[in-house]
């Protein structure tokens, strides 16, 4: 894997950098009537010749990481809360693949697992495996793990004020990252550390690199997350909600480079997020979680023009630019299922205007008719699809 970074990457400039300032919440998170063309223009980048490196040991076809029935349960008095069940996941060299749903649907907790973050002995792996860049990921052995996260694996986590050390210079901590993984003199290292940062568009990266995390704001915080994430070109990055505690404008700047940063090194994306309309703009493909599940999935474009389980619907009628003005946002009734004590059949049948009998057996995750990129698990697609988004 090369480590040459493209410094001369310029799909983000610093005009686009000004502009992004005035832009409004409508220009970042348009959805089905923006998708076809945001996912047409995503798709044609990943195929280009921008992406600068392959993945080493890994055929043309294999997918970077592979998530595949993963049933997963945290044991606790008197039961287990079962966070997965069952889930199916891809992610290919280059792309970048959204997973969305609201808040306890599992999306955490699948990121955590693929890079066995959560702890040894509070959760069990009762089916299922995960595998990135073809290591089984529950059989590596403690020195394997470590040397893959970071280096081949990287992750940026919601709060960067929690995930850097308040206590270290931020050069220190970038420093420390890039000599872990390669065989660097410390001066080299501070060096990369500064090229990294101006790639983040940071004015003055020196100085920055003397200061501690809690002297920089929030945004300029999460761009020093993604240039740690990128300090050693990982085959794939995890973005678990990069952008929750930015306001709009930082969030666009934020996600421009990131992606930016991704298409010049042809890194894989897992981005998580409860945000459809960011997943529109900025995914290639994108899974639907539910209550540990992944009820819909597909090319982005496609799914948000006609989505075709019902909580996909609901998450897209929910939309502020979907709504008439002065008229309450439409929620979804209900609320998400106790994990502990899930209900049979489809976990989304106590919220579905759709529900019947037939629902009290769990709908598999089935290629759609004539469109096998796509996939749901609903026993009435056909029916719920009647449904438009402004409904």
């Amino acid at each position: 894997m090369g480590q040459a970074l493209n410094t001369q990457s310029s799909s983000v400039g610093g005009d686009d950098m000004n502009g992004a300032a005035r832009n409004t919440r409508a220009d970042m998170t348009g959805t089905a009537r923006h998708a076809q063309r945001g996912a047409h223009e995503n798709g044609k980048v990943a195929a280009s010749d921008d992406i600068a490196h392959g993945t080493p040991g890994l055929s043309a076809n294999a997918p970077v990481l592979d998530i595949s029935s993963l049933t997963l349960e945290f044991p606790i008095f008197k039961g287990v809360v079962k966070a997965l069940n069952g889930v199916n996941l891809q992610v290919h060299q280059g792309e970048i693949v959204g997973l969305v749903g609201e808040s306890g649907s599992g999306k955490s907790v699948t990121a955590m697992a693929i890079l066995r973050l959560l702890q040894q002995d509070a959760f069990r792996v009762t089916a299922g495996a995960i595998t990135v860049l073809g290591h089984d990921v529950f059989a590596l052995q403690e020195p394997e793990l470590l040397a893959m996260r970071g280096r081949d694996v990287a992750m940026i986590f919601q709060e960067p004020m929690t995930a850097l050390n308040p206590t270290r210079k931020v050069g220190r901590q970038l420093a420390d990252v890039i000599r872990r993984h390669q065989p660097v003199s410390p001066a080299k290292a501070l060096e990369r550390a500064e090229r990294l940062l101006r790639d983040m568009y940071i004015g003055d990266p020196v100085d920055v690199l003397k200061r501690y995390p809690f002297e920089l704001s929030g945004g300029m915080r999460q761009r020093i997350m993604i240039a740690l994430a990128f300090s050693c070109s990982p085959s794939l990055l995890i973005a678990d909600e990069p952008t929750t505690a930015l306001d709009v404008t930082v969030q666009r700047q934020v996600l421009l480079l990131l992606r930016q940063k991704a298409r010049a090194l042809g890194t894989a994306v897992l981005f998580i997020t409860h945000d459809m309309a960011v997943v529109s703009q900025f995914c290639d493909r994108v899974y639907v979680m539910y209550a540990g599940s992944v009820v819909e999935q597909g090319p982005t474009a496609s799914l948000i023009a006609s989505p075709a389980h019902p909580y996909t619907q609901a998450l897209l009628r929910g939309l502020p630019e979907n709504a008439l003005p002065r008229t309450e946002l439409p929620a979804i009734p209900g609320h998400a299922p106790d994990l502990s004590a899930l209900p049979e059949g489809c976990p989304f049948r106590d919220r579905c205007p759709f529900a019947d009998e037939q629902c009290r057996q769990k709908p598999p995750l089935e290629p759609m008719p004539g469109a096998p990129e796509r996939a749901y698990a609903c026993w009435h697609p056909a029916r719920s699809a009647g449904v438009s988004q402004s409904e």
